[in-house]
C-alpha cells in the first residue's frame, strides 16, 4: 500500500481506506456477519489499509462495536480510526434528523469511545451540519474533544466552502468527507480545490458509486430486497440502464491496462488531488484486496481524459 500525508500537517496513512458502514447498515443487512467483518478489518490493516471509517448512526451503534472488536489489542495502534457524530441515531438518508448541539457532541464522543474500546479516535467528524445550530458552536464542541485528548483531529462531512471557512476560524479542519466518484463529481467545482489549497485531507465516500462502477449491478433486480439502494433514483431501472454507459467505459479501460473496474474507478478518484483518501466499503476479503490494489494503478493522461469526458450520471443522488 502506498502511503501519503493526511493533509499538509497529518501523519502518513494508506491512500486507500476502508468504509465500514455496509458491514452492519444499509447494504444487504440480513447477510450481516460480524465475525467475517472483524476478519476483513484486520485483513485491511495487513494490506496497509490503515484508515478505518465508521459512525455512530451506522446500525445504529453496531458498526462501532464491530470496529471496536476488530481493533482490540494490538490492532488499535495500527489503525487510523475515524468516526462521526451529528446525525440522530435511528434516522438516515437525506431527511435524517441532525443534532449539532454541543451537549450531543460531548455525550456522543464518550459513547463512541466506549463502543470502540479505545481512549481516543484519530479523527472525529461532524457527519452533517445541523441547520438549527451555528456551526461555530458545534465545531467548538468538537474542538473540546481534541483538547481533552479524546480525538487527535477533527473533520467535516458534506459541507460547503463557506462552512469550512467558518469552522476553520474556530479550530483547524483536518479533513472533509463528501461523496466523490465518476458518477458524483459535484465537489470538483469548489470544495476539493479549496481543501487542496488549504492542505486539508479529502475523504471520498462511495468512490465506487455505491458498488455500481464495479460492474456487478446491471439490473434493479440485482439488489437485495432489504438494500437501501432500491430507494435511490440512480438505481431505478431506466436510470440504471442509462448509467451503464459509465460502467462500460470503466470496464474498457480496465481491460486495456490489466486492472479491474473497481481499481480504475478508485485510481481516477486518487488522481483528483494530493490529499485524497477514498474509503470504499466492503465486507468481502476478495473485494478488499481488489480495492487495495488500486493504490498501485497508474492511469495515463489519456485514460484520465476519457474518464473525465464521461457524462454525468442519470438521476439524483437521493
Amino acid at each position: 500500500m502506498r502511503n501519503a500525508p493526511f493533509g499538509s500537517n497529518g501523519p502518513e496513512v494508506g491512500v486507500i481506506g476502508l468504509g465500514c458502514m455496509g458491514m452492519t447498515f444499509a447494504y444487504d443487512v440480513h447477510n450481516r456477519d460480524d465475525e467475517k467483518s472483524v476478519g476483513v478489518i484486520r485483513q485491511a490493516l495487513d494490506l496497509g489499509v490503515t484508515l478505518i471509517d465508521t459512525a455512530d448512526i451506522y446500525g445504529p451503534f453496531t458498526n462501532e462495536e464491530v470496529v471496536g472488536a476488530a481493533l482490540a489489542g494490538p490492532y488499535r495502534e495500527r489503525a487510523f480510526l475515524a468516526t462521526k457524530v451529528g446525525i440522530v441515531p435511528g434516522t438516515s438518508g437525506p431527511t435524517a434528523a441532525r443534532d449539532g448541539s454541543p451537549e450531543h457532541v460531548r455525550r456522543s464522543i464518550d459513547d463512541s469511545l466506549r463502543r470502540l474500546g479505545t481512549d481516543h479516535v484519530d479523527l472525529y467528524q461532524l457527519h452533517r451540519v445541523d441547520p438549527a445550530v451555528p456551526i461555530e458552536e458545534t465545531w467548538g464542541a468538537l474542538a473540546e474533544t481534541v483538547q481533552a485528548g479524546k480525538a487527535l483531529r477533527i473533520g467535516l462531512s458534506e459541507v460547503t466552502v463557506e462552512e469550512i471557512e467558518r469552522a476553520q476560524a474556530v479550530h483547524p479542519v483536518a479533513s472533509v468527507q463528501s461523496e466523490l466518484s465518476l458518477w458524483t463529481r459535484d465537489v470538483l467545482a469548489d470544495v476539493l480545490p479549496y481543501t487542496e489549497e488549504q492542505g486539508i485531507a479529502f475523504l471520498p465516500y462511495s468512490p465506487l458509486g455505491r458498488g455500481f462502477l464495479t460492474g456487478s449491478i446491471s439490473s434493479f433486480d440485482d439488489l437485495p430486497a432489504d438494500d437501501f439502494r432500491r430507494r435511490l433514483p440512480r438505481f431505478q431501472q431506466d436510470a440504471l440502464k442509462a448509467n451503464l454507459e459509465l460502467v462500460g467505459k470503466v470496464r474498457e479501460i480496465a481491460e486495456r491496462i490489466g486492472a479491474t473496474p473497481a481499481q480504475v474507478a478508485l485510481a481516477w478518484t486518487l488522481a483528483q488531488g494530493r490529499y485524497v483518501f477514498p474509503i470504499p466499503g466492503t465486507k468481502t476479503p476478495r473485494y478488499l484486496e481488489d480495492n487495495a490494489g488500486a493504490a498501485a494503478i497508474e492511469l495515463s493522461a489519456a485514460d484520465l481524459a476519457e474518464l473525465d469526458a464521461l457524462p454525468t450520471a442519470t438521476g439524483e443522488r437521493y
